[in-house]
C-alpha cells in the first residue's frame, strides 16, 4: 500500500498564509461579502456532519477508498472510479490514481480535489515520488475556508521534503472576477523547518494596475513572529510637511522584541523611534523613545522617553511603573496626532508598590509631573510626592457594622517652592442596614491632618507643624418603589427612588495649612453625596447640609431594559459653608445648584441625554449638556451635542457617518465654540469599502493646543482585507471623534 503524504498537499496554502501573516497587528473585522456578487473561488468539496470527531493528523493513518482496484499489471496498482484518500480532517478526491510499487511513484489520472479545516484546492494533475519525498501539483486553485477568505492560483507547486516552490502564484481576499487587489509573485520558495518564505518578482495590483513591485520579499509562513518590515505610515501636516514612517520589526527572542521606526518629516528632518517590549513569568513592560537631532524648525534636539512596567509579586502584591519625559514643552504639540494629547499640560510619572486583600488595600508610590505645554507657567507644576503611602482598611464586625481606617503619609517636593510632609488619618465606623426596597447607612469618622513643613527663607516665620482635627458624620438613606403600568400598549415598570443624604462637619480655620495637592472637585450628580468638595487632604470643607434627591426610571416590561431615567437633586445648606481656597467664591446661602439628569431611549436607534445645573440665585444656569444620537441605515450614525459651563465654554458638536450606497459613505465632525465664535475642529472625508478593501480620504483642520494654533492634516489610508493597511491610521481618529463609528 503506498504511503501518500497528504500533509504536503496542504503546502499550497503556504503562499496564502504567508502574505497575510504580516497583517497580524491589524484588527480583522471580517470582510463584507454581501458587497461582492461573485461567489468564492471554490465551493465546499465535501460535507461533514457538524459533530464529526476531529482526530489528530499525527495519530491517524491514511485510508484509501475506491470503486475499483486494478492489479493486472505487475508492480502497478490502479485505483479508479470514486477515489478518496482520508486522514483526520484531510480529504483528497480524484477519479483515477496509478501507483508504481518498484519506483515508489504515483500519478493522478484525473483532476485532484483537496480539503481540510482551513483550505480547499483543486489541481488539474498531481504526481509524487515517495523515495525523494516529492509531490507536484499543476494548475492549482485554492480557497482559504477560515479567517481571511483568501484565494488564488498557482501554475505549479513542487513539494520536496519540507520545502515547497510555487510558480506564477497569486493571492487576494477578493472573489474571482472582482480582483480589486491582488498580490502576484513569479516564484515563491517556502521552508517549513525555518518557517520562512521568499518571493521573487512580487507585485501588488490595485484594480489590475501594478502599484508596488518588490524584486525580493521574505515573509513568515507560520504564526511565529519574525523580523521584517511592517506597513509604512504616510501623511501630511502643514507644520511637519510630508510625514513618512517605516517601522522595522525585530523578533529578538520569544519573550521580547523591538520595533525601530525611522520617521521622515520634510520640514523637520529624520526622527528615529524605538519600542522594546518584554514579557516574563510575572512581569511585562515596554520601553519607548524617539530622537530627532537638530529639528530644522525648532533648531534643537527633540525627543521622548517612556517606560511602562508591571510585575506581579504574589497573590496580593504587584508593582507598576510609568516613567515619561519629553525634551521640551512643545514636543506633544508638534508630534501628537489628537487634540486631547496635544493639549495635555502635565506629563505624569509614577512608580508604585500595591497590595490588596479582602478587607484592605495599600500603596507606596513616587509621583512627579513634567510641564508638557507652553501654557504652563514656570514653577507652577504640582508638588512631587516622594513618597506617598496610602492604606485603606475596612473590617466587618457584624453583618451591619464596619470599622474602617483611611491613612495617607506624603512627602512633598518642589524645585521652586518649599515642601513638607503630611499625615492624614481618618478612622470611622459605619452601619449598613437595608433590604430590597430600602437602605439606611449612618457613618461617623474622625479626620486628623498634621504637617511638618520646610522653612521658607522668603516668608515670615510660621508654624511649621500645623494640624487640623475634626469629626465627619453622615447619614445616607433611600427608598425604592415600583409599579406596573401600560404605555402605548406595552407593559412597563416605573420606579420612584427618593434619597436623603445628610452631612455634618464642623468649621475649622484652615488658612494656616499649606496647599500641596488640593483643588475643588467638579460639581455633578456624584457631588451631591460627597463628604468633601475638595480633592486631597489640605482642606476639609465644613458642612451642615442635606441633599434631597429623587430618581424615577421606566423599565421595559418584557426585557427589563431602561427606557427612561429622570433624576433631580440639590444640596440644602443649613449653615453657609465657610472653608474656601484663595480666590474661590463662597457658596451662596440656601443651597447648591439644582442638578438634573435625563436619559431617554426613544427607540432602539434614537437616544437623548441631558444634564443641567441651575442655581436659583443670581448665577442662573451653571452647566448644561445635551446629546442626541440617531442610528440609521447600515452603520449610519448622527450625533449632535451642546456643552455649556458658565464663564468657561459654550460649544456645539456635530458628527456623523452617512452611507451613500453599499460601497460609499461620508464622515464628518464639526466643533464650534459659541463663546469664541470659531471652529475648534473640522473633519470631513469619504470612505469607499468593498468586500476585500477600503479606501479612506480625510481632511482635518483643528486647533493644535491651548495657544489656539491651527493645523491642517490630510489622511489617506488604503486597507486590504487579510493583508494590512497603508497610510495614516484614520480609523482611530474617526473612532475617537465620532461616537458610534464602526469600521
Amino acid at each position: 500500500m503506498p504511503r501518500f503524504p497528504l500533509h504536503p498537499l496542504a503546502c499550497a496554502l503556504a503562499f496564502a498564509l504567508a502574505l497575510p501573516a504580516r497583517a497580524s497587528e491589524v484588527r480583522d473585522t471580517g470582510p463584507a461579502w454581501a458587497l461582492c456578487k461573485a461567489p468564492p473561488a471554490l465551493e465546499t468539496l465535501r460535507t461533514l456532519p457538524p459533530d464529526a470527531p476531529r482526530a489528530r493528523r499525527a495519530d491517524t493513518p491514511a485510508r484509501i477508498l475506491a470503486d475499483r482496484l486494478d492489479v493486472s499489471e505487475a508492480r502497478v496498482t490502479t485505483f479508479s472510479g470514486r477515489v478518496e484518500l482520508l486522514r483526520a480532517d484531510q480529504w483528497l478526491g480524484t477519479e483515477g490514481l496509478r501507483y508504481e510499487h518498484e519506483a515508489g511513484t504515483w500519478t493522478s489520472l484525473a483532476p485532484v480535489r483537496f480539503e481540510d479545516e482551513g483550505l480547499r484546492l483543486t489541481a488539474e494533475g498531481a504526481d509524487g515520488d515517495e523515495a525523494n519525498d516529492t509531490v507536484r501539483l499543476r494548475d492549482v486553485t485554492y480557497q482559504l475556508s477560515q479567517g481571511t477568505e483568501g484565494n488564488g492560483v498557482a501554475v505549479a507547486v513542487v513539494r520536496e521534503g519540507e520545502r515547497s516552490t510555487f510558480a506564477d502564484a497569486s493571492y487576494s481576499t477578493c472573489p474571482p472576477g472582482q480582483r480589486q487587489w491582488e498580490l502576484r509573485a513569479a516564484t515563491i520558495e517556502v521552508d517549513d523547518a525555518a518557517g520562512r518564505g521568499v518571493a521573487q518578482g512580487a507585485s501588488l495590483r490595485l484594480g489590475g494596475v501594478p502599484v508596488m513591485w518588490l524584486p525580493w520579499l521574505s515573509f513568515p509562513t507560520s504564526d511565529a513572529r519574525r523580523s521584517g518590515l511592517l506597513y509604512p505610515r504616510l501623511g501630511y501636516r502643514d507644520r511637519n510637511g510630508i510625514d513618512y514612517a517605516q517601522p522595522v520589526y525585530l523578533n529578538l527572542a520569544p519573550n521580547y522584541d523591538a520595533t525601530i521606526t525611522p520617521r521622515w518629516m520634510s520640514r523637520r528632518g529624520l526622527m528615529l523611534g524605538t519600542e522594546f517590549r518584554y514579557l516574563g513569568l510575572a512581569s511585562a513592560g515596554m520601553l519607548e523613545g524617539t530622537w530627532l537631532p537638530d529639528d530644522e524648525l525648532a533648531g534643537r534636539d527633540r525627543g521622548l522617553f517612556r517606560w511602562q512596567h508591571t510585575t506581579r509579586l504574589g497573590p496580593h502584591w504587584s508593582a507598576q511603573a510609568l516613567l515619561q519625559h519629553v525634551s521640551d514643552r512643545e514636543y506633544l504639540r508638534d508630534f501628537g496626532d489628537d487634540l486631547g494629547r496635544n493639549a495635555l499640560t502635565l506629563l505624569p510619572s509614577q512608580m508604585s508598590l500595591d497590595g490588596r486583600g479582602r478587607h484592605w488595600s495599600t500603596s507606596l508610590s513616587l509621583d512627579r509631573w513634567q510641564a508638557a505645554n507652553p501654557v504652563v507657567a514656570p514653577g507652577s507644576e504640582p508638588f512631587a510626592r516622594l513618597p506617598r503611602l496610602r492604606s485603606h482598611w475596612q473590617q466587618p464586625l457584624l453583618p451591619w457594622l464596619e470599622l474602617g481606617l483611611h491613612a495617607e503619609a506624603v512627602r512633598f517636593e518642589h524645585e521652586d517652592r518649599p515642601g513638607g510632609q503630611r499625615l492624614d488619618l481618618m478612622p470611622g465606623l459605619r452601619l449598613d442596614f437595608g433590604g430590597p426596597a430600602w437602605f439606611f447607612r449612618p457613618e461617623l469618622a474622625w479626620r486628623y491632618t498634621g504637617y511638618s513643613l520646610e522653612r521658607d527663607p522668603l516668608a515670615p516665620a510660621i508654624d511649621r507643624s500645623p494640624s487640623r482635627s475634626l469629626p465627619v458624620a453622615s447619614l445616607d438613606l433611600g427608598l425604592a418603589f415600583e409599579r406596573p403600568l401600560t404605555l402605548f400598549g406595552r407593559e412597563a415598570i416605573q420606579t420612584l427612588e427618593p434619597r436623603l443624604y445628610y452631612l455634618r462637619v464642623p468649621y475649622r480655620d484652615q488658612d494656616a495649612l499649606p496647599l500641596f495637592d488640593t483643588q475643588p472637585l467638579t460639581f455633578s450628580w456624584p457631588g451631591l453625596f460627597r463628604q468633601n468638595r475638595y480633592s486631597g487632604a489640605d482642606r476639609q470643607a465644613d458642612a451642615n447640609q442635606a441633599t434631597l434627591a429623587i430618581t424615577s426610571r421606566l423599565l421595559d416590561g418584557e426585557d427589563g431594559r431602561e427606557r427612561l431615567s429622570l433624576s433631580l437633586g440639590r444640596v440644602l445648606y443649613l449653615d453657609t459653608p465657610r472653608v474656601r481656597l484663595p480666590g474661590e467664591p463662597l457658596p451662596e446661602g440656601g443651597g447648591s445648584a439644582y442638578v438634573g439628569e435625563a436619559d431617554w431611549r426613544v427607540s432602539d436607534r434614537w437616544s437623548l441625554s441631558l444634564a443641567q445645573q441651575w442655581h436659583p440665585g443670581s448665577r442662573g444656569t451653571e452647566l448644561s449638556a445635551l446629546r442626541s444620537q440617531w442610528r440609521f441605515a447600515d452603520r449610519g450614525v448622527l450625533n449632535a451635542s451642546y456643552r455649556y459651563r458658565k464663564d468657561l465654554l459654550e460649544q456645539a458638536d456635530l458628527s456623523f457617518t452617512a452611507p451613500i450606497d453599499a460601497h460609499w459613505r461620508t464622515v464628518g465632525r464639526w466643533v464650534w465654540s459659541l463663546r469664541e465664535r470659531r471652529t475648534l475642529e473640522a473633519l470631513g472625508g469619504v470612505e469607499w469599502r468593498s468586500c476585500c478593501m477600503a479606501v479612506r480620504v480625510l481632511a482635518r483642520d483643528y486647533i493644535r493646543d491651548l495657544n489656539a494654533e491651527r493645523n491642517l492634516g490630510i489622511y489617506v489610508e488604503i486597507e486590504l482585507n487579510g493583508l494590512g493597511r497603508f497610510g495614516r491610521d484614520s480609523e482611530r481618529l474617526l473612532s475617537d471623534g465620532i461616537l458610534g463609528y464602526t469600521p
